[in-house]
């Protein structure tokens, strides 16, 4: 009980009585930026749970992206034009650890390929140009070497996982693929601190993707609102949502428990 009253004292603004600072270890639920996060560890949380994104979108100065993300890019727009395998492998000898990732991107449990892929052309021959660029999307989404990034990456990376199980039964491999896609590049606007309207000039995406996520239009968008219902934990959105789509509530729960468990393979 005295803790908790020097804790009421802390959030008041007054100090802890000499010696009375706070050093139990405990788990922080609701963190919702960076900021809340960082504070959380620096009381002595041993975890945080929630989704740290209610974070400016934009900051002065839009950043570089750093090499290995330039050579993503660039092998996406390669995929996208169809061009030969050779030319595809000299891009990626120039970044063995980027081959390294992608090869065990394409072998993680979460993709239950049957055969182990042991090489670029292997993965190219086994999988076809456009899975292949899923694998590189999951790459650009996730290559940022900041520690701060890492719930933003987890979550491009289970919100892609989320979408297309969401539609899992469609039978429209197409569609499947394009909500993945978008899943996963929803929070590159917040990793590259760029609009997706400029971001998507050098990243081939398909249209529906592109109107969801520079313009906040098109037939994505339902699937958009059941997301961020999800992540607020917002129990009525969630049903609106869900009922809009024609989707039951215990369908977007298994959706969400493949997600979690795919993305937690992958990260």
């Amino acid at each position: 009980h005295a803790v908790v009253d020097y804790e009421d004292d802390r959030r008041a603004g007054k100090a802890a009585p000499p010696g009375t600072e706070r050093r139990i270890s405990f788990m922080q639920s609701g963190v919702h930026t960076l900021a809340d996060m960082e504070e959380c560890f620096k009381r002595n949380a041993v975890a945080v749970v929630g989704w740290p994104m209610e974070e400016p979108v934009f900051k002065p100065g839009a950043r570089q992206a750093p090499p290995a993300l330039q050579v993503i890019v660039e092998l996406m727009n390669r995929l996208d034009r169809q061009e030969a395998i050779d030319r595809l492998e000299a891009v990626l000898t120039n970044d063995p650890t980027l081959a390294f990732r992608l090869l065990r991107y394409i072998n993680s449990p979460a993709f239950g390929l049957r055969v182990e892929i042991s090489s670029f052309r292997h993965a190219i021959m086994m999988l076809g140009y456009q899975k292949l660029k899923r694998w590189l999307a999951l790459l650009l989404a996730t290559a940022s070497k900041d520690t701060n990034m890492k719930p933003i990456m987890y979550a491009a990376v289970r919100r892609g996982m989320f979408m297309e199980n969401l539609v899992r039964g469609s039978g429209d491999d197409d569609l499947r693929g394009e909500m993945f896609l978008c899943g996963v590049f929803s929070l590159l606007d917040r990793m590259m601190g760029q609009p997706f309207a400029d971001m998507l000039k050098s990243i081939p995406v398909p249209t529906r993707v592109f109107e969801a996520l520079a313009k906040g239009t098109g037939p994505f968008m339902p699937y958009f609102k059941l997301v961020a219902a999800v992540e607020q934990e917002s129990v009525f959105d969630i049903r609106e949502a869900a009922d809009a789509l024609m989707i039951s509530v215990a369908e977007v729960n298994v959706a969400l428990l493949r997600a979690l468990v795919a993305a937690r393979q992958l990260t």
